[in-house]
């Protein structure tokens, strides 16, 4: 097991590493800008390195000084967590190089999976679900335009690299096709530096699913279950549930099976996300995979009972996984909704400044993972994400009701949230009775359902 795991990242989800590797008995090291001087995280962990100015690209995105921070502790392992360097093999190899295990999958998947239409092709040839488009990447408009004939409108352009939404367009006809592929291929070259783009067959209002994977470096894969994911705005997930409303027994297994072969097609070890899309017929196809822990990894843990975490810096130390496919029984239904710093009623403005007051929700089956505290100042220069409510109840009736309550109790002074808006969404009948589809925010806010 590692001596010290340095963690390069910050707020909640370095919260939940520190404690995760803290019940493991791993010393660990948190790095944080100028910004976060004062953050929770370098509080909680036994040593804290700054790492450069307040911007990203000059601390948490800045390699070379988290790779001395690591080396200078003596940390043998680095947890990149979600979002920052966690899905960037150049990171992960050169932690490698320098002898230190990184904490997530190898380069090599990390890169071969970054590349959303190789990552299509990989899944075709392992047999599994792929929404109809191309096979290889595609770099001019001429050769797309051929292409998108052969598949038929409407059509999703993606970029090859892309991710949270960038470098994404709808084409509903040839006649748009063009400024659409041009518009979507210099949003990918300004946000990944890369202008390879696939084309698939847009599928309308599908509900997002996605499984859990989990995989050791003896061969064992497990799925843990799944994750609705389908209200969420501009691409960025708002509520995620386990499990989905929308699944039963056998197409639950149908789906884990998949991912499970997925994840063995590409040698995939550590954590991971199979992301789905499903259409109103609940035929789902394979969207992308994330090589890293989600923001809504906490959803299954409630209810399989299983730390995933822990399991996940087990592994990583060369571990078997403590547990097989047959011992992932789905309990309860839990649902988390994210609060962050933002106005809703004024197109999701984020809000930084001063957390003045705060109080938390609690209670049998209430968790909130959250780096904030009294005093704590929201930053304009990062996510703003203040914190993940997450319940679990008996059922999913039970669960909203838990989440409602939850919101309620929630007190947050000083800066603009979104409790208000979550708990509308709660209150909402279309949401209630399991049927939010990825345009529910959409028409939710024009007052449609």
């Amino acid at each position: 097991m590692f001596n010290k795991v340095l963690i390069a990242n910050r707020g909640e989800i370095a919260v939940r590493i520190i404690r995760a590797c803290r019940a493991m008995n791993i010393k660990t090291v948190a790095v944080y800008s100028t910004a976060d001087k004062q953050a929770l995280h370098t509080y909680l962990a036994d040593e804290a390195v700054c790492i450069g100015p307040a911007p990203a690209r000059d601390s948490y995105l800045n390699t070379t000084a988290i790779l001395t921070a690591a080396k200078g502790t003596g940390a043998d392992a680095i947890h990149p967590g979600y979002g920052f360097l966690s899905e960037n093999a150049t990171f992960a190899k050169m932690c490698r190089d320098n002898g230190i295990t990184f904490i997530g999958p190898t380069p090599e998947v990390i890169d071969r999976m970054g590349n959303k239409s190789a990552a299509r092709r990989t899944m075709m040839e392992a047999g599994v679900p792929v929404v109809p488009g191309t096979k290889k990447g595609i770099h001019d408009v001429e050769r797309a335009i051929i292409e998108a004939r052969g598949i038929g409108w409407p059509i999703m352009i993606k970029a090859s690299s892309g991710g949270g939404g960038k470098g994404m367009r709808v084409s509903e006809s040839e006649e748009d096709f063009f400024d659409q592929f041009n518009i979507a291929q210099r949003e990918s070259v300004n946000a990944f530096g890369d202008n390879t783009m696939y084309l698939e067959r847009c599928v309308r209002n599908p509900r997002h699913v996605e499984v859990q994977i989990i995989a050791d470096n003896h061969g064992n894969i497990v799925a843990m279950g799944e994750r609705d994911c389908s209200v969420q705005r501009n691409h960025q997930k708002m509520i995620e549930e386990s499990p989905s409303p929308l699944l039963d027994d056998e197409l639950r297994a149908q789906m884990m099976d998949d991912a499970v072969k997925a994840a063995r097609a590409v040698g995939y070890t550590s954590a991971g996300t199979i992301e789905f899309l499903m259409d109103e017929n609940r035929n789902y196809y394979f969207m992308e995979m994330n090589t890293r822990i989600q923001v809504e990894h906490c959803v299954t843990e409630m209810v399989t009972h299983r730390d995933l975490m822990g399991e996940m810096i087990r592994v990583a130390a060369g571990d078997p996984l403590s547990f097989t496919q047959n011992d992932i029984v789905l309990q309860g239904h839990a649902i988390e909704c994210r609060i962050n710093a933002e106005m809703p009623e004024r197109n999701f403005m984020p809000s930084p400044g001063v957390i003045s007051q705060m109080h938390l929700p609690g209670g049998m089956g209430v968790r909130v993972d959250t780096a904030a505290y009294d005093g704590f100042e929201i930053s304009p220069y990062y996510d703003s994400m203040i914190a993940k409510i997450i319940v679990r109840g008996r059922d999913r009736t039970e669960a909203i009701a838990k989440m409602r309550t939850a919101l309620e109790e929630m007190v947050i002074v000083g800066v603009d949230t979104n409790l208000d808006f979550q708990f509308a969404i709660m209150e909402n009948e279309t949401f209630r009775e399991g049927k939010a589809d990825t345009s529910f925010i959409e028409r939710f806010l024009k007052g449609e359902v």
